[in-house]
């Protein structure tokens, strides 16, 4: 096969994912642009990039989320390849198919493989085809009220509706009467519409208290498909992932090697290309169903990085340029434990609202077995128009127990001043017994909600503040200049936010 040459990836992203994506390229000799909004604040981020393209002025729909301008920006500074990251255009097929029309290299799947797993539905019956196993439920195109209403009660309560093209959380209700249901519909519809244009629903009976776990897959233009392993990411807010890791606690290696099996069936039946992950919905009985796929690199990637010592990003590169896979099943496997925690600026004691403001004091963990993938540092605005996560915090330990305390020790290590953060709080997750101990599911957070809460207002004095801002003055120290302030900082801040 002929070898595809990339010299200079478009990143239409931002934040931690476009960073991780600028390293990979400046390892491999390939220059990177940046495609960015004007209304996001790149500072940090550009320092990474060669080029930077600007998309607009506007929000994330005028700008990531159309395809027009994003092969524009391509064009214009010479891309010859694209990366998406994940989120905005990441699974949409007609990017995909748009960088074909433009001769410009995808570096993800194939885009009649995200359209056949980007509508949950048809995602469905096509694992039914393949023998991997999925929720009762009900997937059809009859998408009256009134079909819809009798399918639920073959289905029977408690039921979940989903939006066929969803994701995140949106157009999903949980329904545990035949009187909630067609409110339910009504509103999913609503939020699938407004979400995704698409209100196509579909029903699938609603499993109390599982766990979802995830395989990375990947596949190559040989005709190679091979899983790297399972990501455990029960730990969820509104059906957003908080926290992840890998392998995944309290599970047979019997049970492992069945969904393994399973997501290698789903990527080759659909003669998958590049990163991919599928994903389970696992009953406290150890049943498994197939959930969905997502056919893209995902934010949790870094936890089987560290577990397997691959380079997820340098092998989408390698794949989409036509090179076979760098490594064969035979050749993988986990290595010690990872567990990742999703930083945001957001108060978890106020509805976990968004926050925004500039970062006075940013000091980020380091030490053995600990990674950040940060999209921020001193100085960065944060603003309100996108996603408010700030960084990525992945430890790595020879086992669970040794993750989760190098973890906590990292959270404690964590200064962030100038905007509130989840830091505190992701702190009484990991170290709550239920979460030590491997006791985990989609409940998790709301089962335990009580004792997540705050017990004590969190300190961090008027002075920390003035301190982190206030401008250094010069002050000459024998034939030095030093800046100094009128105190440390670290004295002050230490014992607060823990």
């Amino acid at each position: 096969m002929t070898l595809t040459t990339i010299t200079k990836i478009l990143v239409p992203n931002r934040g931690e994912i476009a960073v991780r994506i600028a390293r990979a390229c400046r390892e491999m000799g390939i220059a990177s642009a940046l495609a960015y909004s004007e209304a996001d604040d790149i500072r940090f981020v550009r320092s990474f990039f060669d080029d930077a393209v600007s998309l607009g002025s506007g929000d994330a729909r005028a700008t990531y989320l159309d395809v027009g301008r994003v092969i524009d920006a391509a064009r214009s500074c010479g891309a010859d390849a694209l990366h998406p990251g994940y989120g905005f255009l990441s699974e949409r097929p007609e990017l995909a198919a748009a960088c074909a029309d433009a001769g410009i290299t995808f570096i993800g799947p194939r885009s009649e493989s995200i359209a056949a797993m980007g509508s949950k539905a048809a995602a469905r019956q096509l694992m039914q085809k393949l023998g991997v196993p999925v929720v009762p439920g009900y997937d059809g195109d009859d998408q009256s009220v009134e079909t819809l209403s009798r399918e639920a009660m073959g289905v029977g309560f408690p039921l979940l509706v989903k939006a066929s093209a969803g994701g995140g959380g949106k157009g999903m209700k949980i329904v545990r009467s035949a009187g909630e249901l067609e409110p339910a519909l009504e509103s999913a519809r609503r939020e699938a519409i407004k979400a995704f244009g698409d209100g196509r629903l579909l029903l699938e009976s609603y499993i109390e208290e599982p766990r979802h776990v995830e395989f990375q897959v990947f596949g190559d233009t040989h005709g190679n498909i091979v899983h790297l392993f399972e990501r455990d990411c029960s730990i969820q807010r509104r059906h957003q992932k908080v926290i992840e890791e890998s392998p995944a606690p309290r599970y047979t290696d019997a049970l492992r090697q069945r969904m393994a099996a399973a997501a290698v069936a789903a990527a080759r039946g659909v003669e998958y290309l590049n990163a991919g992950t599928v994903e389970f919905i696992v009953t406290p009985e150890g049943e498994f169903y197939f959930l969905e796929m997502n056919t893209r690199l995902q934010v949790e990637h870094p936890v089987t990085e560290l577990v397997t010592g691959v380079d997820l990003v340098r092998a989408q590169i390698d794949v989409a340029s036509g090179k076979p896979l760098p490594w064969k099943q035979s050749e993988l496997a986990q290595r010690g434990h990872a567990v990742e925690a999703r930083v945001y600026a957001e108060d978890p004691d106020d509805r976990f609202l968004p926050q925004s403001g500039r970062i006075a004091l940013y000091s980020q963990p380091a030490g053995p077995g600990v990674r950040v993938d940060a999209g921020v540092t001193e100085g960065s605005e944060i603003g309100v128009k996108f996603d408010p996560m700030l960084s990525k915090l992945i430890c790595y330990a020879r086992n669970r127990e040794e993750s989760i305390d190098r973890l906590d020790r990292a959270l404690r290590d964590y200064v962030i001043l100038g905007t509130r953060t989840n830091v505190s709080w992701l702190r009484r997750v990991v170290t709550h017994p239920a979460f030590r101990d491997g006791r985990v599911s989609t409940r998790f957070l709301l089962d335990h909600e009580a004792d997540l809460q705050r017990v004590t207002p969190d300190l961090v004095p008027a002075l920390a503040v003035a301190l982190a801002t206030a401008p250094r003055k010069s002050v000459q120290r024998g034939t030095t200049e030093e800046a100094v302030g009128a105190a440390s900082v670290w004295d002050v801040v230490g014992p607060w936010g823990r």
